[in-house]
């Protein structure tokens, strides 16, 4: 019921400015058994060097959430939205039925982050892009939801039947989580060291849920936890 997906076995490309590692097939890494989870489509964990990144580019029908592990990275799109997220933060653009947009580290230091892309529950819609702080201090010790399709007021809005939540562990503290018959659920540490239901998760490895598993994560070093739970 549960597939851990250790950092080493993942996808990988390095571009030079780009250091790309793929939980699922993309680009230009395929692998057929890991292709998407539910409505889980991507989870990349990027290395962006200092002063690069991508250039305007399209999207769409892709709810697009991005996670800043360390360091900023600037937004720009042809809505007219431009904002600066940083380590701990979030920002969700819906492409809906079309988007252009540039996502560039602009800061002195690597920024490191993941991406996630959740299909739409629909496709079309006026694109939409937003960011929000979100204080590990909130979530020690207790999941806080950073996206959601449903309607949570703290969270990013998302339009799937789908959130994405965060945690953050002191060694010894625990967490539970159930993912309910017909879900699917998506674990990837961001920092730290876990056990994951027997299994020892480090960072940056991945653990694919199907539904119907109760999950019990407790903290071996201090940690730092992304979790997507979808239909």
């Amino acid at each position: 019921m549960i597939e851990v997906r250790k950092f080493h076995t993942l996808g990988s490309a390095n571009h030079g400015w780009l250091d790309a590692h793929h939980h699922f097939s993309f680009a230009g890494y395929h692998d057929p058994a890991r292709t998407s989870w539910g409505n889980l489509r991507v989870w990349n964990d990027d290395t962006i060097a200092a002063k690069s990144g991508f250039p305007p580019h399209p999207h769409n029908d892709m709810e697009i959430i991005t996670y800043v592990r360390k360091g900023a990275i600037t937004h720009q799109d042809s809505m007219g939205n431009k904002g600066r997220t940083e380590a701990g933060d979030v920002q969700v653009m819906s492409a809906g039925s079309g988007v252009q947009h540039s996502e560039w580290n602009a800061e002195n230091e690597a920024t490191t982050l993941f991406q996630l892309w959740i299909e739409p529950a629909e496709n079309g819609g006026n694109p939409a892009w937003g960011a929000k702080a979100f204080p590990q201090s909130d979530r020690s010790g207790t999941w806080a939801v950073l996206a959601s399709g449903h309607g949570e007021p703290e969270a990013l809005p998302i339009r799937q039947d789908a959130s994405v939540l965060g945690a953050t562990l002191k060694a010894g503290e625990s967490l539970t989580y159930d993912v309910k018959a017909g879900r699917h659920g998506y674990l990837v540490l961001a920092a730290g060291m876990v056990e994951l239901n027997g299994e020892i998760l480090k960072a940056r490895d991945g653990a694919a849920i199907s539904g119907g598993t109760q999950l019990s994560i407790t903290g071996l070093e201090d940690a730092e936890i992304v979790f997507v739970d979808t239909i």
